[in-house]
């Protein structure tokens, strides 16, 4: 049973004998005849999550592990050690860390599929995009090696630079597809069209290349307050334009003569006829 008095009447200790319950023979009796009323604190704040009693925990990765591999950690001790009728959940940045998580596989695919879409419109072909987007892996693969070899994790900081690498390996292969495509529609060679579109276009590619990674070196080596997010970025980016770069110089020709040679009509009249 609870009993609690108006406001004037419950402001202090002494107020307690203007409280009374009945006793055994029918009388009103102080109810200060009974208890010994003593002065403690409460909480300051109730906190509530979703209309519920909570309590807000906050703290930081160690040293050596992501913010991720915390959020696992936090979720299978959860598991292991809270009680019935207990129950977590992730707010603010940790929330948000977890959801971006789950969409990187999106963001990639379609940041993939807008780059075939406009490479279609520009060059009226649904075959063309395909040696341009073969080479994408050459610039993910850079990427994944340095953060092998420089510790770092599959973050969103890092995701954001995977992103980035899209449109910098694209834009290697268009310089050396743009070319082999215009000579072959004049009615060169498909091989040798490639050869001498890798040719001039080396210098442009190198000279881009170059200035784009030399001008995020800065950013892979910060050093201060927030860093780790932009070196992750910028290492990201270095690693993955570099090894696009060496390795397109070599696979966009032999990929643009690929696919150049499949008859696609021809199968589709094989097909159509069987």
């Amino acid at each position: 049973v609870v009993v609690e008095g108006d406001t004037p009447f419950r402001m202090n200790l002494a107020d307690n004998k203007y409280v009374t319950v009945r006793d055994a023979s029918g009388n009103m009796v102080p109810i200060g005849n009974f208890i010994t009323p003593t002065q403690t604190s409460t909480a300051a704040v109730i906190t509530r999550f979703n209309n519920f009693p909570a309590v807000k925990i906050g703290g930081n990765n160690a040293a050596g592990y992501s913010s991720g591999q915390a959020l696992t950690a936090l979720q299978e001790v959860a598991d292991q050690v809270l009680p019935s009728g207990y129950s977590y959940a992730f707010a603010d940045t940790s929330e948000q860390e977890i959801e971006a998580g789950n969409k990187t596989v999106y963001a990639l695919s379609l940041g993939i599929l807008f780059v075939f879409l406009s490479l279609a419109a520009l060059y009226e072909s649904w075959k063309i995009p395909f040696s341009i987007l073969f080479g994408l892996p050459t610039g993910f693969f850079g990427a994944v090696v340095a953060a092998f070899a420089f510790n770092v994790y599959n973050d969103i900081y890092f995701q954001i630079g995977l992103l980035t690498i899209i449109g910098l390996a694209a834009k290697n292969a268009i310089l050396i597809v743009e070319y082999a495509k215009v000579r072959v529609d004049n009615g060169m060679d498909v091989v040798q069209s490639a050869i001498e579109a890798a040719e001039i276009r080396l210098r442009p590619i190198l000279m881009t290349s170059l200035a784009f990674i030399l001008g995020n070196i800065p950013l892979a080596l910060s050093t201060g307050a927030g860093s780790v997010s932009r070196s992750e970025m910028g290492i990201a980016v270095v690693f993955g334009v570099t090894s696009a770069t060496i390795f397109q110089i070599f696979i966009i020709p032999m990929l643009f003569i690929v696919l150049e040679r499949i008859n696609f009509s021809g199968l589709r009249k094989k097909i159509l006829k069987r």
